[in-house]
């Protein structure tokens, strides 16, 4: 998941879909009682796409969580020190165990929690945008397991032959990131995070370190 959320002004995969209002919100949906456990990302992925289309924007006010609708808007207050975000959910994710929110660079600098990077927070759901549901266009996306990344396509090359003897749709993804090319070594296509749970625990018992990441 990480910091690449833009200032929202309802954009659909790229698109600006005009000048949509962004204040029909839902004040009926249940706000959760207790606190969740929030982390930030930020600077790998600003400038990337999110998982609803949208471009991210580390400095924005968004977050990442892996349920709630895409333009749920939430209050989220750091209990040590009083500081309140308001942030827009536009991307999935945290995908570590006992983490429930991934906020923005830019909404954690406001809370002052860059420094302990993981911290409770008080959430408060203030509705969803509902305009903002509908006129995204969001693309078809799916969820892979990053088994490694390498800077030599050879290595790559050699690692995907070795798992696909044991697993399915082991493939090589192209990415940049800081100029540089790497070569990410993929396996399967689930259309969840929880269908990728067995294939996670089989390649970390195996010696690997995978991480789940959604593609389109």
């Amino acid at each position: 998941m990480n910091p690449i959320h833009a200032v929202f002004l309802c954009v659909g995969a790229g698109l600006v879909v005009g000048f949509v209002s962004c204040t029909h919100f839902d004040p009926t949906e249940p706000t959760p009682e207790g606190l969740w456990t929030a982390s930030w990302y930020g600077e790998p992925f600003h400038g990337r796409k999110t998982a609803s289309g949208e471009v991210y924007n580390m400095h924005g006010k968004t977050a990442a969580h892996k349920t709630l609708p895409m333009g749920s808007r939430l209050r989220v207050t750091n209990p040590k020190n009083g500081r309140s975000t308001i942030v827009t959910i536009n991307d999935r994710g945290p995908f570590v165990k006992g983490r429930d929110l991934d906020l923005s660079y830019g909404a954690a600098k406001q809370i002052d929690m860059i420094q302990e990077g993981v911290i409770p927070v008080e959430v408060e759901i203030l509705g969803t945008n509902r305009s903002y549901t509908q006129e995204t266009n969001t693309p078809a996306q799916g969820h892979a397991i990053q088994v490694a990344s390498f800077q030599k396509e050879r290595a790559a090359q050699q690692l995907k032959s070795q798992l696909s003897r044991d697993y399915s749709s082991v493939r090589i993804v192209e990415a940049q990131q800081s100029g540089n090319t790497y070569y990410r070594v993929l396996v399967g296509k689930f259309k969840s995070p929880n269908q990728a749970e067995s294939t996670l625990r089989r390649l970390k018992s195996a010696g690997y370190s995978p991480l789940l990441r959604t593609y389109y």
